[in-house]
């Protein structure tokens, strides 16, 4: 048998339901939320009325970007997932398998910046595995996991979101995607779309965290009553994680494709690599289901806060509703461009 799946990256819906789904070990009944797709954390119940939430992500290690950019990314991606909770992580997990041709020093400084970004975030190591691989030469070098505890009934899942819900998206589509490619091929960018561009996207890398608008919309408006779910944007863009988030809770969708936001920078270099913004990782982007009557609240006190935010959409009762513009023909594929992409410009030679 060959490999089971084509594009690269995570697996899809499909597979999700084949492979993984009836085959999750011992069930037992304080798990509130186990493994689902489109959500992001796992729920136990502690007792008491205490929950803890569990997340896990890859860890990414990019040597032509540097120790720094590879730790910001591995830490904030794994925050992202946890922000949808409504709450901050507390503590953390990681399982480093790198590359043997690693230096010593560069493991350093990579590790450094992971304990630099974590005692900022307030976050604990409290473990993990550390070794290097022969062979490993690709750019995941583990992965970690986060945890946080809070009230049982304050934590937030994706698949919270209710039928008639508006969706509040932050900043811009395609953050991450166009940043990183303008980061690993500067030259060929600054050429084709012009040096602000690449000075612009490169310096939206440093937006990639959602934690500030999740926390400051559980800080707005009331858990499960007004702000009913939360999902971070990831591979398959804006698009697939409406998608996930309806999917996960039950819903259809309805989007408005001039609602969501692609700025300049980030246009340009999706034209440049050929990928559709809307279905671009887009990881600092944050979507937030919010009962319609609380999103005006929501959007003034993200605003006010420097967080661009505006209504894309709602979710539907109807749950075979995956709408954009006058359309209902969007079929998830669970493949982002940015793959393809990215190594596409590595075999042209881009730099």
């Amino acid at each position: 048998m060959g490999a089971f799946e084509t594009n690269s990256g995570k697996v899809g819906e499909q597979h999700f339901k084949d492979l993984l789904w009836n085959s999750l070990g011992h069930n037992r009944p304080d798990v509130t939320q186990g493994p689902q797709f489109g959500v992001d954390t796992a729920v136990l119940d502690l007792g008491g009325g205490q929950g803890l939430a569990i997340s896990s992500d890859p860890l990414s290690l990019i040597p032509s970007l540097g120790m720094e950019v590879s730790a910001w990314l591995s830490i904030h991606l794994l925050i992202n997932d946890m922000a949808t909770t409504g709450f901050s992580p507390q503590y953390a997990q990681f399982v480093l398998n790198l590359p043997s041709t690693l230096s010593k020093d560069d493991f350093k400084s990579y590790w450094n910046h992971i304990h630099l970004l974590c005692d900022q975030h307030e976050i604990a190591i409290t473990g993990g595995h550390t070794g290097q691989i022969p062979g490993q030469e690709s750019t995941i070098s583990g992965g970690g996991t986060m945890f946080l505890h809070a009230p049982l009934d304050q934590i937030l899942t994706s698949k919270m979101a209710k039928a008639g819900d508006i969706i509040i998206m932050t900043k811009s589509a395609a953050l991450s995607s166009t940043s990183l490619l303008a980061m690993a091929f500067p030259e060929t960018v600054a050429n084709n779309c012009g040096v602000e561009i690449q000075q612009s996207a490169s310096e939206n890398f440093w937006k990639l965290s959602s934690l500030k608008e999740a926390l400051i919309a559980k800080e707005t408006l009331i858990a499960g009553k007004e702000l009913h779910a939360m999902h971070d944007v990831t591979e398959g863009g804006i698009v697939g994680a409406v998608y996930e988030m309806s999917k996960a809770s039950g819903c259809g969708f309805r989007i408005n494709k001039e609602s969501i936001v692609v700025t300049p920078e980030c246009q340009s270099i999706a034209q440049l690599f050929e990928i559709d913004p809307l279905q671009s990782i887009g990881a600092g982007s944050m979507l937030m289901a919010v009962d319609s009557s609380a999103g005006e609240k929501l959007i003034h006190a993200l605003t006010s806060n420097g967080i661009s935010a505006q209504v894309i959409g709602e979710l539907t009762k109807d749950e075979s509703c995956h709408q954009i513009d006058d359309s209902n023909s969007y079929q998830y594929s669970g493949e982002d461009p940015y793959w393809a992409a990215f190594f596409n410009a590595i075999k042209k030679g881009w730099k």
